[in-house]
């Protein structure tokens, strides 16, 4: 499984952080940038994170702004892409669960190192429950093919 992250100027440094700590565990992570701290968009790389998890079947993706909503929104955007904002692990364990989200969405300022390694670990080691949640899914499929 590939682990696509990827950031704004302010999660660069939490970025910088989960990617080290998810290659520690073992995991196939692939940074789409940025490579700096330097001010940079957000639409930018939660398009490139919503992207590049859309055309490899199987893989999740990481966004991380200030915030986590701008970000959120901008992968969304992506055909495909169910991406969440979490801030603790039930989020986390219910946007896997009840939506089969692909992405996650951190807040850097609003949520701190140990934190984000919670809610990663939950959101990749929980599966979707299916069942009447399918239902659901599809119908959210629906929306985004009719615009």
């Amino acid at each position: 499984m590939n682990i696509y992250i990827g950031s704004d100027h302010a999660g660069f440094e939490l970025k910088e952080k989960m990617k080290e700590y998810l290659k520690e565990t073992g995991k196939n992570v692939i940074d789409v940038g940025p490579e700096t701290a330097d001010r940079v968009d957000y639409p930018v790389y939660g398009g490139r994170v919503g992207r590049s998890v859309v055309g490899d079947e199987g893989s999740f993706g990481i966004v991380i702004c200030g915030s986590g909503i701008g970000i959120s929104i901008a992968a969304n955007k992506v055909k495909g892409v169910r991406a969440a904002l979490c801030s603790e692990p039930l989020s986390a364990s219910l946007s896997r669960k009840h939506n089969n989200a692909n992405v996650v969405a951190l807040g850097a300022r609003l949520i701190g190192e140990t934190m984000a390694k919670e809610i990663i670990d939950v959101f990749l080691s929980t599966g979707f429950e299916g069942g009447r949640h399918s239902e659901r899914v599809r119908l959210i499929d629906e929306m985004e093919r009719e615009g």
